[in-house]
């Protein structure tokens, strides 16, 4: 099909629901690395990686080479039956965890069903339904999920699901209590114990989070809020859910994000970047908080062989060629080019971030922090104009999202920030 043809047959028979970006959908042939071309021949830089999902770069040679070996030996056999696949990854995937605990898995094709998960092992394990998220953050979307998220419009369709309590995000650069980090003494960490105590029975299954919240974008709390928060949660019975869909698997420079804040959650959840594009999502946990879930269950394609196989491939590659300390340094040195770009246009109001996961808010005005929504969606197509791909994200509709993958190199870092350099002085001419 020509790419006329290509989304006249889309609207024609997909759901009008299914959010394209740009005023034209780009139309996609094929990728390699961190490009992506479309179907007229045009080559981009891809730095948003299908939703920080590439991290090792598309059509990863290595990665490819061993899911092809595994299609034409054992395709699938559901959860029922036992195969290598699953429990080699489940066994790498224990000894890259935070602490000594976190050592059963179980896995998904998503991180929407992997969250599903964590919040069922908390309910099973203690007994209470309540939990405690972040607003703001974006956990999926089953009706569950969307009741977890902290965002209107991903709540999608009725009233949500009971048993999700909200709790002020680490938001410094908009802080909901006006102050400023650290004369704050991170304000927002004490709400987490005063929802606790005014909107649950003061007994709470769970505390679910993004170290770093991705749809919310990238918002990055102080080096305090965890810590505080997850002596909160312990103290009223709950267990810490870190959902490292987006930020997993190196993308901050450690295996998870939620190491930089020093804290051993009680279940991880992850997806996206543990694939580099097979659909598979995890939740791991302690091996008594697995055994919490006391009654039978199974997944059809959780665990399935050659998804399992691509997750093993892709963290062998990253651990054998040293990508979380490239994802330190080429992060580095994306956020000193991003800072260098803040000094240049006024239109930046913040840049933040860690390792190759980083995001710039933009406002029209500095004191007022009045959001730019208008200007972000500009600002994109005159990026695709340039040949660069980025994300959105953000309450407000004002932050794009920069997420490489993760063997990234320094010249295509300087690149990416040439033509988006060439972008946003593009978009003050306007």
């Amino acid at each position: 099909m020509s790419p006329d043809e290509l989304l006249l047959a889309r609207s024609e028979f997909l759901f009008p629901a299914a959010l394209h970006y740009f005023e034209r959908p780009l139309v996609v042939s094929h990728a390699k690395g961190p490009y992506l071309y479309d179907a007229e021949g045009n080559e981009y830089l891809d730095f948003f990686g299908g939703i920080v999902v590439i991290s090792v770069g598309h059509c990863n040679d290595t990665v490819n080479a061993r899911i092809r070996e595994q299609m034409d030996h054992l395709q699938h056999c559901s959860t029922l039956l036992a195969s290598e696949p699953p429990v080699a990854l489940a066994k790498r995937i224990a000894g890259l965890t935070p602490g000594s605990g976190l050592s059963r898995s179980f896995f998904s094709n998503s991180g929407t069903e992997a969250n599903e998960m964590a919040v069922l092992v908390t309910r099973c394990a203690t007994g209470s339904s309540e939990i405690v998220a972040l607003r703001h953050g974006y956990h999926g979307r089953s009706s569950a999920m969307m009741a977890a998220t902290g965002q209107s419009v991903w709540r999608v369709g009725p009233a949500a699901m009971p048993g999700f309590s909200f709790a002020q995000n680490a938001y410094c650069y908009r802080c909901p209590y006006g102050l400023e980090y650290p004369a704050c003494g991170t304000r927002c960490a004490d709400d987490v114990e005063d929802v606790i105590r005014t909107t649950t029975s003061g007994r709470i299954a769970g505390f679910i989070a993004e170290p770093i919240q991705g749809t919310g974008g990238f918002v990055t709390p102080p080096r305090e809020y965890f810590p505080r928060v997850a002596e909160t949660v312990k103290r009223h019975g709950g267990l810490f859910i870190s959902d490292e869909v987006q930020s997993g698997w190196g993308r901050t420079g450690k295996w998870f994000a939620i190491e930089h804040w020093g804290v051993e959650p009680d279940v991880i959840t992850s997806a996206k970047g543990m694939g580099n594009g097979t659909p598979v999502g995890v939740t791991i946990t302690r091996r008594e908080l697995a055994a919490a879930v006391g009654t039978m269950t199974i997944s059809t394609f959780g665990g399935n062989p050659v998804a399992a196989t691509a997750a093993k491939a892709v963290v062998d590659f990253i651990d054998e060629n040293r990508l979380l300390a490239n994802a330190q340094d080429m992060g580095s040195h994306l956020r000193a080019r991003l800072e260098e770009l803040k000094s240049r246009h006024l239109l930046i109001g913040d840049v933040r971030g860690m390792g190759l996961m980083q995001a710039i808010e933009f406002v029209r005005d500095h004191s007022s922090r009045e959001p730019a929504p208008l200007e972000t969606a500009r600002l994109m197509e005159l990026a695709r104009e340039r040949r660069i791909l980025f994300g959105k994200g953000g309450m407000l509709g004002n932050v794009i999202r920069i997420a490489p993958p993760l063997n990234i190199g320094r010249g295509e870092i300087d690149e990416f920030i040439s033509r988006l350099d060439s972008a946003l002085a593009a978009l003050e001419v306007c």
